[in-house]
């Protein structure tokens, strides 16, 4: 019987050490950095195209990431994307001037949005909580891109050479 418990007691010891794991590996794919709300201001962009953008896509200046897209909405005006991004607050010197496009990762890797810092003139204001971001570059979509190189190869034939 004694025998019988000190056995019971590893396994169930076991299993909860095998389920802590698997939540700490569900965190870490899931990119998940606490539970706490951190620090954030929020930063908005108006595109043409956002391709395949999707909501906690990452933020990055240069590679490193600074946020994350929160929100996707359409505006009802001009029916254009607007994209919202919640951006750590440790960054906050991104002066006016900066810009925003829809990035992808390799090849046909996940979209992203692509921070580039503008440049700090002397009565440069700075982007604070709710600014819009004026300078946006959208989304290449493939197959536009296939169709152009399409149409301009079929366009060539037509010109033929005069003799």
């Amino acid at each position: 019987m004694q025998q019988t418990r000190k056995t019971e007691f590893w396994v169930g010891t076991f299993v909860i050490a095998g389920i802590c794991a698997i939540l700490v590996m569900i965190f870490q794919v899931a990119d998940v950095k606490g539970l706490g709300s951190n620090d954030t201001y929020t930063l908005k962009a108006e595109f043409d195209n956002i391709g395949s953008l999707k909501v906690r896509s990452p933020v990055k200046v240069g590679g490193v990431v600074i946020g994350r897209v929160t929100d996707i909405s359409l505006d009802p005006e001009k029916l254009l994307p607007v994209v919202s991004m919640a951006i750590n607050a440790q960054y906050q010197q991104f002066p006016d001037t900066s810009s925003v496009q829809v990035l992808t990762s390799g090849l046909i890797g996940e979209q992203y949005i692509g921070l580039v810092p503008g440049f700090i003139f002397e009565d440069e204001e700075m982007l604070s909580d709710g600014d819009y971001i004026e300078d946006t570059k959208s989304a290449l979509v493939l197959e536009d891109l296939i169709g152009q190189v399409l149409y301009s190869v079929g366009g060539s034939d037509d010109t033929g050479s005069e003799e």
